[in-house]
């Protein structure tokens, strides 16, 4: 089988990890610390805060600018379900605003739209999470315009995109959002097993998103409530009500082993993509759109068809071939619980289309030329 996408692990990475296992801390030591500074420095940030997950970072990021029960928050149907559950977890509403047709981002002109009509029904977003599709950026400076305007915060969700720029600024510096949110699964673009992260410019956030990752517990003696109790050494306090989110030191090792290898990883992936691009330029296929002020860390590679009954017959070929294609994604609105929600078929009709059409096709690093050349002619016969 050649997966869509898979980790790689190098010698150095097991080296690093053995030597977290063999030393006095394997969690809650300093080998965490050390790599949410790496990170942190490698995108252009003040502040990192790792968690378990992804899908943990979204929600601690959340409710470290308060989201709560009642307030709204807008993101894409494009995109794994976890963008809009951590909304659902603050117990505040969700919508969505649909996507661009080309690269399967928010829409900018949607969002204007949507923007306009929501304040003079005086329903505004509290929060919005762009989503950068498959590695590329979303159009970040227009949005924080939005931002100041309509009065909402914003959570850039670039599971997809470590390693990529905007407008020469790396995704990740939050130069246009309060916070951004990384990936470690193992198909994304530097690995932690799972584990994800969340940077930012504000120490206040910095400080509640590392309350929420700890059960909502301080040891900081300036911030305790009890005075009189705060110089004793083993003295803590549950200040908010916090969850266990902590990435071990174990974790950490793989992350900051591999984000020594993120810029070869990123380069590796764009110079599959620029080959898929020449190879299948010839044939009916849509292919991945990037917009001119945009490096893409090409997470995925993903192809449209015609409609989708030509889809399903060039997904099915693939699969026969021991080709691990997939879809990114089933537009989270037309999930059964989103339905439950009110949510039905034709309320994004953009994005309902394009996840209609789409296929992820393998690409990864250590994807041989030999094994894409076999995507490449199977995928040819598939559309033949």
């Amino acid at each position: 089988m050649i997966p869509y996408g898979r980790q790689s692990i190098s010698r150095k990475d097991i080296k690093k990890v053995i030597n977290v296992l063999k030393s006095d801390f394997i969690t809650q030591g300093p080998v965490l610390d050390k790599f949410e500074a790496s990170l942190a420095s490698k995108v252009g940030v003040k502040y990192a805060v790792a968690s378990n997950s992804a899908t943990s970072s979204l929600l601690i990021s959340c409710l470290a600018l308060g989201l709560s029960e009642n307030d709204l928050l807008w993101t894409s149907p494009n995109s794994f379900v976890a963008s809009a559950n951590c909304a659902l977890h603050c117990k505040a509403k969700i919508d969505f605003v649909d996507i661009d047709p080309d690269t399967g981002n928010i829409s900018l002109d949607k969002l204007k739209e949507k923007l306009i009509n929501a304040k003079k029904n005086n329903i505004l977003p509290k929060i919005i999470i762009p989503v950068h599709y498959s590695g590329q950026p979303t159009d970040q400076k227009e949005i924080r315009k939005l931002s100041i305007r309509y009065g909402f915060k914003i959570i850039e969700d670039a599971s997809h995109s470590l390693g990529a720029n905007y407008s020469k600024e790396k995704v990740g510096s939050c130069k246009w959002s309060d916070i951004t949110v990384f990936s470690f699964h193992p198909v994304k673009i530097i690995t932690t097993c799972e584990g994800g992260i969340s940077t930012t410019n504000s120490k206040k956030l910095k400080d509640k998103m590392l309350m929420f990752r700890t059960h909502g517990i301080t040891k900081n003696q300036n911030e305790m409530v009890n005075k009189n109790e705060s110089k004793n050494l083993w003295y803590y306090e549950q200040q908010l009500l916090g969850f266990n989110f902590r990435l071990s030191d174990v974790h950490a090792a793989l992350g900051l082993s591999q984000l020594d290898d993120l810029e070869k990883f990123v380069k590796k992936r764009n110079e599959i993509a620029k080959r898929y691009n020449k190879k299948l330029q010839s044939t009916s296929l849509e292919l991945p759109v990037i917009k001119n002020h945009n490096y893409s860390s090409f997470h995925l590679y993903v192809i449209k068809t015609k409609n989708k009954i030509e889809r399903k017959k060039v997904f099915k070929y693939l699969r026969n071939k021991n080709i691990g294609v997939n879809v990114h994604y089933i537009p989270i609105h037309l999930h059964p619980y989103y339905k439950k929600l009110g949510f039905k078929k034709g309320d994004y009709p953009v994005c309902e289309n394009f996840c209609s059409r789409i296929i992820s096709i393998p690409i990864y690093p250590n994807l041989s030329k030999k094994e894409q050349d076999f995507v490449i002619n199977s995928l040819k016969k598939a559309l033949n």
